[in-house]
């Protein structure tokens, strides 16, 4: 009988020995058995803007965290390889691994790019997160991003963003004619149709434009980033919606011989930091943005929806502009053609559920 409680007592002292000494041991042969890499991101963003640049560093930590150091990604902001708005030539052609970027920034090399970020009067936060993950967004941009030499995970988001900075008011669609307007992406083709001269900026240097007379008006992100970027020092006319961005999702890219040479695992973790990046960015953003409102109406801004007949006119330009484009860039009407099904039946689910929630919560909230 004493024998028998001995050997049971050994058995579970061996036991708990082993669970303590598991890990380590798991840890070890982990590491043995994946290499020790160091890559370089280019951001296309400045340190200034802790948000949108931000996701980039919390996406290298996340990457060394779960691969117990093994794979350090060190992070560059703009300018300090390569300008912002080249971060996806340095990607492609190798002087960086990889880089944080908004696809939309290269829609002068193909207007398809414009679908891995936003376009204009198109999916929403949400739609554009079931459109990538569930609708075949990401599977139509893999096939597309691969002729660029490229590999692309969804790695930010800004959600719905303001209508930007003006110095005059916008009050009918004529008074779009003539003016000089800092905007990203695919946008700027559309305020083109109505006789704006749209300019094509790095965030760093909008506000030395803005406040010299290069430019008449720019939009950037929202009250948070444009904050931060002293818009209202220059122009106190600020415009909402963005209609250019009902999203505003961001990328990391990585070379794709690159991406080819990381072990399984690494790949895992990388879409993994990725993912993680993106939820952290849309929260910071809708956590920091009602206070950013405040402080920026307290320095009197002046904060003013389009008016309506503005906004049908440039919805009316840019469907004429999708159907052109569509007719001469096979890649775009491939993507198009199935992202304008997918946002017909995700605004017919919206209407019956997250818009008359909201409507009705925004606008009878009790006063506190």
């Amino acid at each position: 009988m004493e024998r028998r409680r001995f050997l049971n007592a050994a058995g579970t002292g061996l036991a708990a020995g082993g669970a303590m000494v598991a890990a380590p041991l798991v840890r070890s042969a982990y590491a043995q058995s994946n290499p020790e890499i160091k890559w370089r991101l280019t951001s296309s963003f400045p340190k200034s803007l802790d948000t949108i640049y931000g996701a980039a560093p919390y996406f290298a930590e996340r990457v060394a965290a779960m691969t117990d150091g093994k794979f350090q990604i060190q992070v560059f902001a703009a300018a300090e390889i390569v300008p912002g708005l080249q971060a996806l030539d340095a990607t492609q052609n190798g002087t960086v691994e990889m880089c944080h970027t908004a696809s939309y920034y290269y829609v002068g090399k193909d207007p398809t790019f414009t679908f891995g970020t936003a376009l204009p009067f198109g999916l929403n936060t949400r739609q554009q997160m079931a459109w990538f993950y569930h609708g075949g967004g990401n599977e139509l941009m893999r096939e597309f991003y691969d002729t660029y030499n490229v590999v692309h995970f969804v790695a930010g988001q800004t959600g719905a963003q303001m209508g930007g900075w003006f110095r005059n008011e916008i009050k009918t669609p004529e008074d779009l004619n003539g003016l000089k307007m800092r905007i990203g992406g695919f946008a700027g083709k559309v305020i083109a149709k109505l006789g704006a001269v749209p300019q094509q900026i790095a965030g760093g240097d909008i506000y030395p434009a803005l406040e010299k007379g290069t430019i008449d008006a720019t939009e950037w992100v929202g009250p948070y980033d444009d904050e931060k970027l002293g818009f209202f020092k220059v122009a106190k006319n600020y415009y909402y919606p963005g209609w250019w961005e009902g999203s505003g999702q961001l990328m990391v890219m990585v070379n794709k011989g690159k991406w080819a040479e990381l072990p399984p695992a690494y790949q895992a973790v990388v879409q993994a930091a990725a993912a993680e990046a993106n939820n952290w960015m849309m929260g910071k953003y809708d956590a920091q943005n009602p206070q950013a409102l405040k402080r920026l109406a307290a320095q009197g801004v002046q904060f003013k929806p389009f008016p309506k007949d503005v906004l049908l006119a440039c919805q009316k330009a840019a469907l004429e502009l999708y159907d052109e484009t569509s007719a001469s860039t096979p890649t775009f009407k491939k993507v198009y053609d199935a992202y304008k099904v997918f946002q017909a039946d995700q605004d017919l689910w919206f209407k019956f559920s997250e818009n008359t929630f909201d409507n009705f919560v925004f606008y009878n909230q009790p006063k506190t």
